[in-house]
């Protein structure tokens, strides 16, 4: 079982930071909207990790246990996109690092867990490209 407790990390997100939990905006209403339109969303997670894997080897597990890296840049579009049918997150473990990147189906963010500084960087880049955003939250 992929084990993330007590790891860094950060978020590969549609917003550039935290909402605050006292926001007087409509977090909510504008997060149910994105849902609305998470197929979108997917497909620029995976157009992110399809560009990360030029310059890193990327291993997929679908069950929690078991590691591939035998798969086509379109089938890592079809695994995130199938998330949500499955009981388990989509892991994407970064070789030769000890990061990770974690997806669940019902989420408008991708959970990067312990980049190294040259990898985030690359990541930011990546995903700065898509619209996307790359922020670290609060963390005890």
């Amino acid at each position: 079982m992929v084990d993330t407790e007590n790891r860094l990390y950060w978020i590969v997100d549609i917003l550039p930071e935290q909402v605050p939990a006292d926001s007087s905006g409509r977090y909510f209403t504008v997060e149910k909207y994105f849902l609305s339109r998470l197929d979108d969303i997917i497909r620029k997670f995976a157009s992110v990790l399809v560009k990360l894997n030029c310059y890193y080897g990327l291993q997929v597990c679908l069950d929690g246990e078991t590691w591939t890296g035998d798969f086509a840049p379109e089938e890592l579009e079809r695994f995130l996109m199938g998330t949500n049918a499955s009981p388990y997150p989509l892991y994407v473990r970064v070789e030769p690092s000890d990061a990770l990147f974690a997806f669940s189906g019902d989420e408008h963010y991708l959970t990067l867990y312990e980049p190294d500084p040259g990898l985030l960087e690359l990541v930011r880049q990546l995903a700065a490209a898509e619209g996307l955003f790359v922020w670290r939250p609060d963390q005890a």
